[in-house]
């Protein structure tokens, strides 16, 4: 039995298939199908069973995959802690997000850290849902995920770094747009452009707005918080998002757009998951410990204090 051995039957196992397998691996299904083969040879009992599309696990081979999967993800976590120490410093730190999640809370970070590591290597990898984030950190491609924290997660240890306000997006001229705040029961009767489907800040909001007895008239849903923004900022409709680091740039930025303080919905976390803190190469804790410093070092902005009507940059 060898690592790649064990590597080629738990990717079997993810995939359902032996040539697709073959193909990520660059070799033949028969070569494959050979170290799948030699392992059952060796624990003397069937892992995989043929189905009319592709390949399954047995009952044997799920027990197999579960322990292989776990072990070899902590092994390669284990040697590129090793490979980081020998380089002095140097090494990769992969990241997975959402499209926009850079430029709205670690762009600071990403600069700091970089003039004080130019060696290492910074991979950032876009998912479009915590779910498929927390996928990444369990297959061993990513370190470290920035998401919108929602509930815990079997396997991921979570890290809140801010909680993000709650804010009505309209256009200047809009009814609303002079206010200097939103109450509960005046969300009823907006043009309610929708979160994206399934994120945990649309999930938190509903269940806020659904608690309060309010629901708004929505014909329009959106993939990301920029687009709603947007949508808002043309006049299109309103969007309740969280108020991000972004928004810290003057009026005059977008002057036909307003954000409305909504004091009365809970803020919603945003912050770092991980697999285990403690398994962590040393650049990837100071990589996203240079992103929570950066993110927290002047503290909220003083729009947000006083609670007027402003304007900024939007994910």
């Amino acid at each position: 039995m060898t690592l790649d051995d064990l590597r080629a039957f738990t990717a079997v196992c993810d995939s359902g298939s032996l040539s697709a397998v073959a193909r990520d691996l660059g070799c033949t299904q028969s070569a494959v199908s050979q170290r799948v083969k030699r392992l059952e040879r060796e624990l003397g009992i069937a892992l995989l069973e043929r189905r009319p599309r592709g390949v399954a696990p047995t009952q044997a081979g799920w027990i197999l995959h579960r322990a292989a999967a776990d072990g070899l993800v902590g092994l390669d976590h284990a040697l590129r802690r090793l490979r980081d120490i020998q380089r002095g410093g140097a090494g990769t730190v992969r990241v997975t997000t959402g499209a926009t999640t850079v430029r709205h809370f670690m762009s600071a970070g990403v600069v700091t850290f970089r003039r004080h590591r130019p060696r290492v290597n910074l991979e950032f990898q876009t998912e479009n849902s915590s779910r498929r984030c927390f996928e990444a950190l369990a297959a061993g491609t990513a370190d470290l995920a920035w998401i919108t924290i929602g509930s815990p997660a079997r396997g991921v240890e979570l890290r809140p770094v801010l909680e993000l306000p709650w804010v009505l997006a309209v256009r200047a001229g809009d009814p609303l747009a002079e206010r200097t705040e939103i109450g509960p029961g005046e969300l009823a009767s907006i043009r309610h452009i929708r979160l994206p489907e399934n994120s945990v800040s649309r999930h938190r909001l509903e269940e806020h707005l659904t608690r309060q007895g309010t629901e708004p008239v929505s014909t329009t849903s959106v993939a990301d918080w920029d687009t709603a923004i947007l949508l808002a900022e043309l006049g299109l409709g309103h969007a309740v998002v969280p108020a991000l680091p972004g928004w810290r740039e003057p009026v005059a930025a977008h002057p036909a757009l307003r954000l409305i303080p909504i004091p009365s919905l809970p803020p919603l976390a945003a912050g770092w998951a991980v697999r285990r803190w403690d398994a962590l190469s040393p650049v990837a804790v100071e990589f996203a410990e240079t992103v929570e410093a950066e993110l927290t070092a002047d503290g909220p902005p003083p729009e947000w204090e006083r609670g007027p009507a402003v304007s900024g940059t939007h994910r």
